[in-house]
This record gives C-alpha cells, sequence and structure tokens, in this order.
C-alpha cells in the first residue's frame, strides 16, 4: 500500500476542516440526545409496545434523522481534513474541541447541569490544543 505524505493547507483552512468537524459533530449529538430526551425511556416504551414499539419510536422521531444526518456530515468533514491534514493534527484537536462545543452545547441547548470541574476540564482541553497547533 502507498502511503502518500498529507499536503499542507494553511492555519486558516486547517482551522474551517477541524472547525467543520467539530460542529458537525456536536450538533448531531445534541440533536440525538434532544431526540432520544423527547422519546423517553426505551425500556418502558419496550415493555408497554415491545421491541417493534421503541424501535417505531425512534425511527418516527425527525430530530433523531437530523441528528443522524450531522453525525454524518461530521464523518465525511473528517474524512476530508485526514485528506489534507496530519492525523496527529486532526484527531486530538477534534475530539477535544467536540468535547469542549459538547459542555457548551449540554448547558445551553439541553439545559444540563454543567459542573465546575468540566468547566475547568474544557478550559485545559482548549490550552491543550493551542499547544498541539503550535
Amino acid at each position: 500500500m502507498l502511503l502518500l505524505p498529507a499536503t499542507h493547507a494553511g492555519p486558516w483552512t486547517a482551522a474551517a476542516m477541524i472547525g467543520t468537524v467539530v460542529l458537525c459533530s456536536t450538533a448531531g449529538e445534541v440533536l440525538t440526545a434532544s431526540a432520544m430526551k423527547s422519546i423517553g425511556d426505551l425500556d418502558d416504551i419496550r415493555a408497554h409496545a415491545g421491541m417493534k414499539g421503541a424501535i417505531l419510536a425512534v425511527v418516527t422521531c425527525p430530530r433523531f434523522y437530523a441528528g443522524v444526518g450531522f453525525l454524518a456530515l461530521a464523518f465525511f468533514a473528517l474524512l476530508l481534513a485526514l485528506n489534507h491534514l496530519n492525523l496527529s493534527l486532526v484527531a486530538p484537536a477534534a475530539a477535544s474541541l467536540t468535547l469542549v462545543t459538547n459542555a457548551v452545547a449540554a448547558r445551553f441547548f439541553l439545559n444540563e447541569n454543567v459542573d465546575r470541574r468540566r468547566w475547568t476540564a474544557a478550559l485545559l482541553v482548549c490550552v491543550g490544543v493551542y499547544f498541539l497547533a503550535h
């Protein structure tokens, strides 16, 4: 198998590629979580309506499909980024920045309690990504 070196994109292009992965991934995860919360406890649904009822509850939720769509976009954006950038930059930056944006989105869109420990971890992740990129 022939391994070709990643092309060197400029810093703004790299930031845009990683940002697209992060934002699509976060949108997909928030929409999927919101869909699952709106559906309710799948164990209760399965107890009353069986496995078919639980599956039907998920596949009839439009937010679930929106979440899956954004997660698919995130996957293809990741493939594009890996095609143009080094794995040693893309993987840690995308994963860690997704952690940060998920904390922000969970707090403001899902009204979840994000405690001081998680905010501190998110800040440390940002510092780590900064050092990784420079």
